[in-house]
């Protein structure tokens, strides 16, 4: 983060972690990207937070959908 990357990759970020933990980890992502202007890759099985993404893309049965 000190090198202020142009794009952080996220796999499973919150994936282990307990409900407070984890939303916690999505607002500092979710501020990264908007105060920073950091694009986030990010990986989830978690549709709540794939729904607060801008832009979402999902795999189904193989398939890009």
């Amino acid at each position: 983060m000190i090198m202020r990357p142009g794009l952080l990759l996220a796999d499973e970020p919150t994936g282990n972690l307990d409900s407070q933990s984890g939303c916690e980890i999505i607002e500092l992502l979710e501020s990264l990207n908007q105060q920073q202007g950091m694009t986030l890759l990010m990986i989830t099985h978690d549709e709540s937070i794939g729904q607060r993404a801008e832009r979402c893309i999902r795999i189904i049965d193989g398939q890009v959908s």
